[in-house]
């Protein structure tokens, strides 16, 4: 019998299910670019696009001032409200876009590697359309990215960010979401073993989470400095692309690593 071809094998690595016990840097990697990411559209806009309680409460207000007589002379739906709205409507459509895994399998390997890519497409269109868009980074200089450029870079960031959470939801690890880490703070202060001197998974890779999270804000509000809106997004497209090849590495369930780490291999 003729040995299986690299195609074959490639193609069956792909099919493989990874082990979410293993996928801590990918994952890690997510809550990175979570910061990375709400740090340049948050400067520019006010807008966190991983974070849709907060647009959700901004177009309730928005709502609220239609029916507001007193309320300052000037349009009842602003620019802040049109931003919102774009950013919550294209982050459920990347959202949606995660129904796909139910397909192809949340937690096989060609989902999250062509998952992550298609996050990787999103913030290069955003960074490409930024680039056009060229207007000023920062809103404290005034309102910016009001063009359509800016709205669409908008909605491709907040939409990569959807298509992020359902995928990190359905891997099912300590790292939720990877996007909205309120309740991650929330289980890590309620973990019973948060002061034990020792290693605690569930309190640990919590951690990490928020570690991660924010050195991804610090890194993306530095960058934002040095090269610009579209300039940071453009690295940030780098590493979204680097994520994508990690999951190539990921153990798969069944594996000798796998079976040591859960003790499937007693006897």
């Amino acid at each position: 019998m003729a040995p299986p071809t690299r195609w074959q094998r490639l193609t069956a690595h792909l099919s493989t299910e990874i082990e979410p016990t293993q996928a801590h840097v990918p994952l890690a990697l997510y809550c990175f670019m979570t910061g990375f990411v709400d740090a340049i559209t948050f400067t520019a806009v006010s807008v966190w696009c991983g974070f849709q309680t907060g647009n959700t409460i901004e177009l309730s207000l928005a709502l609220a001032r239609t029916f507001d007589i007193k309320s300052a002379p000037g349009p009842s739906f602003r620019l802040i409200d049109k931003q919102s709205l774009t950013s919550i409507t294209t982050f459920l459509f990347g959202a949606f876009l995660g129904r796909i895994g139910d397909k192809l399998g949340n937690k096989t390997r060609r989902w999250l590697v062509l998952g992550t890519f298609i996050q990787t497409l999103f913030t290069m269109a955003a960074a490409i359309l930024l680039w056009k868009n060229n207007q000023s980074s920062f809103g404290a200089l005034g309102p910016t990215w009001t063009k359509p450029e800016g709205f669409a870079a908008l909605g491709f960031a907040s939409a990569s960010m959807g298509l992020q959470g359902i995928m990190g939801k359905r891997v099912n690890t300590q790292f939720a979401t990877t996007i909205v880490l309120t309740t991650v703070w929330c289980e890590l202060m309620a973990d019973p073993k948060l002061f034990s001197r020792k290693l605690v998974k569930t309190r640990d890779l919590k951690i990490v989470a928020v570690s991660a999270l924010f050195i991804g804000g610090f890194v993306g509000r530095a960058l934002l400095d040095k090269l610009g809106d579209a300039g940071a997004l453009g690295v940030g497209t780098g590493i979204r692309f680097i994520i994508t090849l990690t999951w190539f590495g990921v153990q798969g369930k069944g594996s000798s690593v796998t079976k040591a780490i859960t003790g499937q291999n007693k006897v």
